[in-house]
């Protein structure tokens, strides 16, 4: 199980190993990697690293809150904007942080869309600083519990096999095979 939604492929695309097709018996050649079902995707949506930093930085702005009151400022600056600020570079954060941990066959893209619009709603529910003055607990919870659920109904395109044209190469003529006192081309 890798770290993002897999994306789904064809049932049909054909993985056999070329020279191999008699030698390994039925079953043990390569399989397409199986598509998340709907509890995978759910928990591979939230955007857990992201979330770990912001409760790292939401834990010490909640403190210099607590120490000095609704008007507390860090260098001068209003603990409330530094909270909006780092809120902001978590949206940001976040779909960035897809791209860099895709592998191969992950729906990166799709992942990046549905972890950035859980961030601030996981962001409400873990007491986010810069949600302190509209926070109401019985929210937060069915709010996350929702778009959690909701979420795993996000699944990603099934990939399709591109279509390979069998083109002869430039300035290359197609063979002509003689049958029977006919020309047809091969």
């Amino acid at each position: 199980m890798g770290r993002l939604v897999r994306i789904p492929t064809q049932a049909n695309q054909d993985l056999t190993l070329v020279g191999l097709e008699g030698v390994l018996p039925h079953g043990l050649g390569p399989k397409a990697p199986a598509p998340d079902n709907y509890l995978e995707r759910m928990a591979k949506y939230v955007p857990a690293e992201v979330l770990a930093f912001s409760l790292f930085i939401n834990g010490i702005l909640g403190q210099a809150v607590k120490t000095g009151g609704s008007a507390a400022s860090m260098a001068g600056v209003p603990v409330t904007t530094i909270a909006m600020l780092a809120l902001i570079a978590g949206m940001i954060v976040t779909p960035l942080f897809m791209w860099y941990v895709r592998e191969e066959g992950d729906a990166w893209l799709t992942n990046a869309i549905v972890s950035t619009l859980l961030f601030p709603v996981w962001a409400y529910a873990m007491g986010a600083v810069a949600f302190s003055d509209i926070h109401d607990g019985n929210l937060a919870a069915i709010l996350l519990a929702s778009v959690t659920v909701g979420s795993g109904l996000v699944s990603p395109p099934v990939k399709r096999e591109k279509r390979r044209e069998r083109a002869a190469s430039p300035g290359e003529r197609p063979q002509l095979v003689e049958v029977t006192g006919s020309q047809f081309s091969a």
